[in-house]
C-alpha cells in the first residue's frame, strides 16, 4: 500500500516537473523535456501523450516540439473568484494593520460613477483614526486608493474615466482638474504606489499601491491611512516596504507572476 502511494506521489511530481518545462521553455522536444523534467524518455512520451489526449498539450506537427495549449490557463483563471478578492487581501491586510496599528482599506473601481468603493477594511488599534466602511465610495481623483487604481490602466481608458469624472471637492488639498491628475498618475506609476496628503479628508494622509490579478490587471488597491498627526516621516520608507509588500502578497495569490 505504502508503495502504491509513493508512485502515485511519484507520478504526479513527473506531470508537474513537464508542466513546468514547457511552461519555462514554451517549445521544447521529447528529449529536452525528459532532461529537464528528470524522467526518462518513454516516461515523458507516456505523459505528454497523455496530456496531448486530454488537451493540456500539443505537439508541432512539423517540428514535433510540445507545448502547452491553454487549457490549462482557463483552468486557472476560472479558479480565481473576483468576489474572493479581500479573502485573498486579508492575511496580507492584517500583517500591514499589525505593523503600523492604522486603519487598512481594500478597495476597487465603480465603473458606473468614477469612484474607488471600500470592499474590505480593518480598523485602526487607535481612537482616533480614519474612519471608513465597507461599501463607501470616494472619488477616484482625490484618494490614494484611486490613483493606485488608475495608475496602471491604458491612458485611454484613464481619458475615457477623466472625461466622466464630476472632481467632487473631498479634503481641503482635492485634485480638481484633469491636468493634475495626470500629473499625479504618472509619478504614482514611476514610484510603484500613491500618495495623498488630506486630499480626500481633512487631517488624514495615506498611501495606496495596486493589487494585480493574474492577467497583470490592476483590480483593487491597498491603503494604509494615518491622521496627520501620527504619521512618522523618518518611517515613511517602511511604510511604505510594508504597504507593497502587502499588495505584492495579494497580486500573487491571485496568480500576477510579478
Amino acid at each position: 500500500m505504502q508503495s502504491g502511494k509513493a508512485d502515485n506521489v511519484a507520478s504526479v511530481l513527473k506531470v508537474f516537473s513537464v508542466l513546468e518545462t514547457l511552461a519555462e521553455d514554451r517549445q521544447a522536444t521529447l528529449g529536452t523535456i525528459a532532461q529537464k523534467a528528470m524522467t526518462s524518455k518513454s516516461t515523458t512520451h507516456r505523459l505528454l501523450q497523455t496530456m496531448v489526449d486530454l488537451g493540456f498539450v500539443e505537439q508541432d506537427a512539423e517540428t514535433e516540439r510540445y507545448g502547452l495549449t491553454l487549457k490549462l490557463f482557463s483552468i486557472a483563471a476560472r479558479a480565481i473568484d473576483p468576489s474572493q478578492l479581500m479573502v485573498h487581501a486579508d492575511r496580507a491586510m492584517a500583517a500591514l494593520s499589525r505593523a503600523t496599528g492604522e486603519s487598512i482599506n481594500l478597495g476597487v473601481i465603480d465603473g458606473q460613477e468614477e469612484k474607488v468603493v471600500y470592499v474590505h477594511h480593518i480598523e485602526s488599534v487607535f481612537g482616533l483614526s480614519m474612519k471608513s466602511t465597507v461599501g463607501q465610495r470616494s472619488p477616484l481623483s482625490s484618494t490614494s486608493l484611486g490613483k493606485a487604481l488608475l495608475a496602471w490602466r491604458s491612458p485611454e481608458e484613464v481619458e475615457a474615466r477623466i472625461v466622466r469624472m464630476p472632481f467632487d471637492a473631498a479634503g481641503p488639498r482635492a485634485i480638481r482638474d484633469a491636468e493634475r491628475l495626470r500629473r499625479d498618475l504618472a509619478e504614482v506609476r514611476a514610484r510603484g504606489f500613491a500618495e495623498e496628503v488630506e486630499e480626500a479628508e481633512a487631517g488624514v494622509r495615506c498611501l495606496a499601491a495596486p493589487v494585480f490579478d493574474h492577467l497583470g490587471r490592476p483590480v483593487a488597491a491597498i491603503s494604509v491611512a494615518f491622521p496627520l498627526m501620527r504619521f512618522e516621516e523618518a518611517r515613511r520608507d517602511d511604510y511604505i516596504a510594508r504597504l507593497t509588500a502587502a499588495a505584492a502578497e495579494t497580486s500573487a495569490s491571485l496568480g500576477y507572476p510579478g
